[in-house]
């Protein structure tokens, strides 16, 4: 069987606005819209191959699943329930008008075949799809969805080293921030990294975010989620060491392999060259 194609009948999607229905019910235009939002351009990262984020997070199985999701969508009746497996829509039903409109589900494997060989087996002849945890349930509302958790978790980990005298404490009656005083190293800038530098930043910390992808860390310049990027290590080092010393919230991020930066950066710290401390990652471990 030839590889599965995820390209052909690509194209911008963008759901509808406003109070004017494009289905039937606004049982059926919510999921509807919370489809094509998922494939927005301004959302999605790779919406040519209906990855949503997180590498291989896919909204729907292939465009023509996509198509046959939107359609069903759109004319399915109060009573009727579509069933999705694994982002291709696979049955229509009645029900009846309480029950759900929409039931899915993504990456079922079972027993001795839920093994990635196999699943990437499935993947590759369009057989099976990798939903993430947002994308293929059409409800990914951006990076936004986990800077909460991302901030609550950079917080503790300020409050944690200042407990352990690790790090100075503020100055009386001062309103820094539990990172104030810090550098953070980072990698991985993508839906979810995406949220780390502004994380940082907001508790009052300096951050060095790396990704590969320049385009991902341009992407989060524009939505304000990270404040610069740069080309040159040893200029990103200048600005977040100057911006931890100042005690002030700031974010760099370089255009590089982390697998590569981060050797170097342990180097230039065991140096005093640079004085890192905390150090994370939120790569994609599943999609290398």
């Amino acid at each position: 069987m030839a590889p599965a194609d995820f390209t052909t009948g690509a194209r911008p999607v963008r759901a509808a606005r406003g109070t004017e229905l494009t289905a039937k019910s606004w049982q059926t235009e919510a999921p509807l819209r919370m489809l094509m939002n998922n494939l927005d351009p301004e959302v999605a990262e790779r919406p040519d191959d209906l990855v949503v984020y997180g590498g291989t997070g896919r909204a729907a199985r292939s465009w023509a699943a996509f198509d046959a999701i939107t359609r069903t969508l759109e004319t399915l009746e109060k009573d009727e329930t579509l069933l999705v497996q694994s982002g291709k829509p696979v049955g229509v039903f009645r029900t009846n008008e309480w029950a759900p409109r929409v039931l899915l589900a993504n990456s079922n494997l079972v027993g001795d075949w839920a093994t990635w060989p196999e699943f990437r087996r499935l993947e590759a002849e369009g057989l099976m799809m990798y939903g993430q945890m947002t994308a293929g349930s059409w409800i990914y509302i951006g990076t936004q969805g986990i800077l909460q958790g991302t901030y609550e978790t950079f917080a503790a980990v300020g409050n944690k080293l200042r407990a352990e005298g690790r790090l100075a404490a503020a100055a009386e009656g001062s309103a820094e921030g539990p990172l104030a005083g810090t550098l953070t190293l980072t990698g991985g800038c993508g839906g979810m990294g995406g949220a780390q530098p502004l994380a940082v930043t907001l508790n009052d910390g300096a951050c060095l975010i790396v990704d590969v992808d320049e385009s991902r860390l341009r992407r989060r310049v524009g939505k304000r989620y990270l404040d610069e990027v740069e080309t040159d290590l040893d200029a990103a080092i200048a600005k977040v060491q100057a911006a931890k010393d100042e005690r002030r919230g700031w974010s760099v991020g370089y255009v590089g392999n982390a697998a590569e930066v981060f050797p170097e950066l342990l180097a230039r710290h065991r140096a005093g060259e640079i004085s890192i401390d905390v150090v994370t990652d939120q790569t994609s471990a599943h999609d290398p």
